[in-house]
């Protein structure tokens, strides 16, 4: 059976919907972000992120296919950011941006497809199949669910290690290939210029990834410390945490650290909170050593 939780509407893991509008929605957002939404069909979506022109990770985005239009699941502190940065490149293209009153929800686990019915938006989630669909329905609409608490989600995204936007991604300093872009199908290097785009083929090409996400896990009962506490090894300074809730989160670690780690089987420390470290199971092997 599938479990069904609600996308919070405040709070740092909430969401909202935003929509573009237009003949050419899909041209206009495809000039600007690292996957191509340029085609998307209705009902299908895709992961992308907008960059700063010097390739820093500023927001990332599901967007979802409409007829003339694009759906932005988003989250809802980056939202009047992102609305603005769009608008100041809209330039002469005939497009409208809005934010929806929708709600909207995550399903995941072992269950049938689920079916779409009414005025509502049914999508899979494209980064990892795990997890699953994201339904949003106008805020009067009624959905036909049980609704299970939202810390379900919380746990179960950290389990598979992906990253939850501005809250493990620094906003202005982040890289895509830090937060497995790639892996997370978020980045299509094969597609036309988009803001950031040298910088994030550099990386790939040039193997200048230096330190990724990664999964710790502390003992059962521990409460792990807050996004940007430091994480070290010996002494030495491994990395930062990012989020994450009860024993199990997500930190931004330096590769040569955590070989190490891995190698002594020493335990990272974390304001004396031992974590183990483990790379997500989707990402690829970590880039070689020079």
């Amino acid at each position: 059976m599938l479990t069904c939780t609600p996308l919070l509407t405040e709070g740092p893991s909430a969401r909202t919907l935003l929509r573009i509008a237009g003949e050419e929605a899909g041209s206009f957002l495809d000039a600007l972000v690292s996957n191509d939404v340029s085609a998307l069909p209705p009902g299908r979506a895709t992961y992308a992120a907008l960059l700063t022109p010097q390739g820093k990770f500023l927001h990332d985005m599901l967007v979802v296919g409409q007829e003339n239009a694009l759906l932005l699941d988003v989250a809802a502190a980056g939202a009047a950011d992102l609305r603005k940065r769009l608008m100041l490149y809209r330039l002469r293209a005939k497009i409208e941006i809005a934010e929806l009153d929708w709600q909207g929800f995550a399903l995941f686990g072992e269950g049938a497809e689920p079916a779409m019915a009414g005025d509502g938006v049914l999508f899979r989630d494209p980064r990892h199949p795990a997890l699953g669909w994201r339904l949003w329905l106008p805020a009067d609409a009624t959905p036909d669910l049980t609704i299970a608490e939202p810390e379900l989600y919380e746990r179960h995204r950290l389990a598979l290690g992906v990253p939850d936007g501005a809250r493990d991604i620094e906003t202005g300093r982040g890289l895509l290939l830090e937060n497995h872009f790639e892996d997370l199908h978020g980045v299509d290097f094969r597609k036309g210029c988009y803001i950031g785009q040298e910088l994030t083929a550099r990386t790939k090409y040039r193997g200048l990834v230096k330190k990724q996400l990664h999964i710790v896990t502390a003992a059962p009962g521990s409460v792990l410390p807050p996004a940007g506490t430091i994480i070290t090894l010996d002494g030495q300074e491994a990395g930062e945490m990012r989020s994450s809730f009860e024993h199990a989160g997500l930190a931004l670690l330096r590769l040569d650290v955590v070989a190490k780690a891995m190698q002594s089987g020493a335990p990272l420390d974390c304001e004396g909170v031992a974590l183990t470290p483990r790379r997500p199971d989707y990402a690829s092997p970590a880039p070689a050593k020079d």
